[in-house]
């Protein structure tokens, strides 16, 4: 049996996904006071690309035969790494609060719910919007405390690329669920990274100073920006893509934002209120709704997730 395939896959690859796409914004903090994003982002993508080939070499997993099978996922790795993050971290960057850029994430399982059905033939029943609707309301409550009115507005620039990078996101999940591969997910993956890492490395050498400080944060931050999020967390994300339906999949992403600030409580100090309590189980409450296949024709056409 399959890793992808098994009873322990299909019980914990959900929480661990979680768990890790999470860790990402936590990692983003720490390496922000001695990095560029840009630059940062290229080198992550670049120790990426060793390490897969390092393992695609061992493994001796079967490689793309035809240019279809290595345009195909690059075209995906553009949009998933290329276009969303590297536009939330220059977002960030340039006057998007990380408040207002985890809020704009989560309005990526809306934009996939409503395009799942006309481009993938995805059966959304009235179940899982009320899943996907509960799970946005808890993710704003989480986030409102953060997102605050004073200060400078915010850059227009910084809104629209912040916009861009979740609809980069949201067209990544649905081209890859569309498209699918046969080749091994290692090699999959090493072809995105190397599609996007040309664009960002070419923005950050035109648009960046670049700075990347030898301190033991960015080591530590790298390190786990690698092993655990550009190999771990995309691994199992492009995993639960082939294998479930992706407007289920997208709903994990609702429990990114609850998990996060839990982090950032346990790492970092900030303290949770009543109001973020509420939405951490609203968000909770609206994954296991969206999560649920719908009665008949869900339990028909779409494999448990």
């Amino acid at each position: 049996m399959s890793f992808s395939s098994s009873t322990l896959f299909t019980r914990t690859a959900p929480a661990l996904f979680v768990v890790l796409w999470s860790s990402g914004f936590i990692v983003a903090r720490l390496v922000a006071p001695h990095s560029t994003p840009l630059a940062f982002l290229s080198l992550r993508y670049a120790a990426a690309i060793l390490v897969l080939a390092v393992l695609v070499w061992l493994g001796g997993v079967r490689g793309p035969r035809s240019s279809g099978e290595v345009a195909q996922p690059a075209v995906a790795g553009l949009l998933l790494h290329g276009v969303y993050l590297g536009g939330i971290f220059w977002s960030v960057k340039n006057g998007l609060p990380a408040g207002i850029a985890g809020l704009f994430s989560g309005l990526q399982p809306l934009a996939t719910a409503a395009l799942a059905g006309p481009l993938l033939g995805e059966r959304v029943g009235p179940r899982r919007w009320a899943g996907i609707g509960l799970g946005f309301a808890g993710a704003v409550l989480v986030l409102a405390p953060k997102l605050g009115t004073g200060g400078d507005a915010i850059p227009l620039a910084a809104i629209g690329v912040g916009l861009l990078a979740v609809a980069g996101f949201t067209a990544g999940t649905l081209w890859q669920k569309r498209t699918g591969t046969s080749v091994d997910l290692r090699a999959v993956t090493m072809i995105q990274y190397s599609a996007a890492l040309v664009p960002t490395l070419l923005a950050a050498l035109l648009f960046e100073n670049i700075r990347l400080d030898p301190v033991p944060e960015l080591a530590l931050g790298l390190f786990w920006s690698v092993a655990g999020l550009s190999i771990g967390a995309v691994l199992l994300l492009l995993a639960l893509i082939h294998r479930g339906a992706v407007v289920r999949v997208a709903a994990l992403l609702y429990l990114v934002p609850p998990v996060t600030a839990l982090m950032a409580w346990l790492a970092f100090g900030e303290t949770l209120n009543v109001v973020q309590l509420l939405g951490m189980a609203l968000a909770a409450i609206g994954v296991a709704l969206a999560s649920r296949p719908e009665p008949v024709e869900d339990a028909e056409t779409e494999p448990d997730a």
